[in-house]
């Protein structure tokens, strides 16, 4: 999902530090939990806190300082495969994986359709002049969440809940507008007012966290050896942030990046001196032309340019 982009737009240095320090001192303080209940309790510890306390300032200075730049380093490690492995968790997998990526997708695509007729009747009850009941609005709101939550062509899903958030939002753009999300965004970036802009930024690091903190899931399974509870912690961390807040997250983050398409997709036009579309029907096609210019360019004599402001 724009990866090379989210990428390069990056944020304070000392807000980056904290975010994938915090979560790295909190796996290590677990690990460390662990192996001192493995050996009788936190009493063990004593001896390494007394061999600290015999040493001058210096050394003690250098050791704390030593623990703290590797915890740091391990949150940066982490942090850095956040985004190849929200890329898996999207569905974006290897080619020995095919047959069971589409294997998924087709039961997705299955499911979706056998979900259509429902949610079509189902719409048709909360339209009026229809008065719904309690049950046919919440009958709709169940299948029109799950219609949002994936593209609105079988031809686009990919095999996980988590892909089919954010490639459905990348795809409604183009549903509605005829503009391609991955060839204009990164001129649409620049236009956006610097609220949206730093409400993506956050949306975003949100998402990021939350995969890192399923990664430092998995990696807390290693402390099994010392405590079975580690493989249930660590796994419990994993599914919940997978299943629950990953999906909410990419909810939110799509929705951001939507909206910015309904409220300054005009920009685009206006920067790029492009007739504005007057219906539409003619804003498909517009927004067909105007991506195709973009990503390709042109040597057509039309659309005629605008006269520039």
């Amino acid at each position: 999902m724009l990866t090379a982009f989210w990428e390069a737009v990056g944020s304070k240095f000392a807000d980056r530090w904290a975010a994938v320090s915090v979560p790295a001192l909190v796996f290590w303080l677990g690990g460390l939990a662990t192996w001192s209940y493995h050996r009788g309790g936190l009493h063990t510890l004593t001896t390494q806190t007394q061999w600290l306390d015999r040493q001058t300032t210096a050394i003690q200075l250098a050791a704390i300082g030593t623990v703290l730049l590797a915890v740091a380093a391990s949150g940066i490690v982490i942090a850095g495969a956040a985004t190849p492995v929200l890329r898996l968790l999207e569905g974006y997998w290897p080619s020995w994986a095919s047959p069971l990526r589409r294997r998924l997708i087709g039961w997705l695509a299955a499911r979706a359709a056998a979900e259509a007729a429902a949610w079509q009747a189902a719409h048709e009850l909360v339209q009026p002049p229809a008065i719904p009941t309690d049950d046919d609005i919440a009958t709709y709101t169940r299948l029109e969440r799950r219609r949002r939550r994936r593209p609105s062509a079988a031809g686009y899903f990919l095999p996980t809940p988590i892909g089919n958030i954010l490639r459905a939002a990348e795809r409604r753009p183009s549903d509605k507008y005829g503009l391609d999300t991955v060839a204009l965004w990164p001129r649409l970036w620049p236009a956006l007012p610097d609220t949206l802009r730093q409400d993506l930024l956050a949306a975003r690091r949100s998402l990021d966290s939350a995969v890192i903190t399923a990664i430092w899931g998995v990696l807390f399974c290693a402390f099994t050896p010392f405590t079975p509870l580690a493989i249930l912690v660590g796994l419990t961390v994993t599914l919940t942030t997978v299943t629950v807040v990953i999906p909410g997250r990419a909810q939110v983050f799509g929705d951001l990046i939507e909206a910015a398409y309904d409220q300054h997709r005009t920009v685009l036009y206006q920067q790029l001196r492009w007739p504005l579309p007057s219906n539409p029907q003619q804003e498909q096609i517009y927004g067909q032309q105007l991506t195709a210019y973009l990503w390709r360019g042109s040597d057509d004599t039309t659309p005629t340019f605008t006269p520039p402001n």
